[in-house]
């Protein structure tokens, strides 16, 4: 079964910043698209950030200069730093899998920011 395990949430002052982790097993990672989605409370999930096979990335104009998504295929990660980090950022971060039908997400990780 497809795993995507996210880590490195937490509670940071505006300002700060803090790095994501997702760690994924049992998908043939180097083929799928990656990506870091967020849902804060009574609003609809959105894309944050996502990044393809062959590295193309991309990012909402929310968070474009201050997050950088990036991965390593031989260690099944995919990565969000996140700098400059605003209150309006917090939200559950969640990573999702994706190629062909498939379709995969994590458990999601938390980060608030405080002002």
């Amino acid at each position: 079964q497809v795993q995507l395990v996210e880590s490195g949430g937490g509670l940071v002052q505006a300002g700060g910043s803090l790095r994501l982790s997702c760690a994924a097993s049992r998908i043939t990672f180097n083929i799928y698209a990656m990506g870091w989605y967020r849902q804060a409370p009574g609003k609809q999930r959105e894309l944050v950030a996502d990044i393809s096979g062959s590295s193309s990335t991309n990012y909402a104009d929310s968070v474009k200069g201050r997050f950088t998504i990036s991965r390593d295929n031989a260690k099944k990660t995919v990565y969000l730093q996140m700098n400059s980090l605003k209150p309006e950022d917090t939200a559950v971060y969640y990573c999702n899998a994706r190629w062909s039908r498939f379709d995969y997400w994590g458990q999601g990780t938390q980060v608030t920011v405080s002002s």
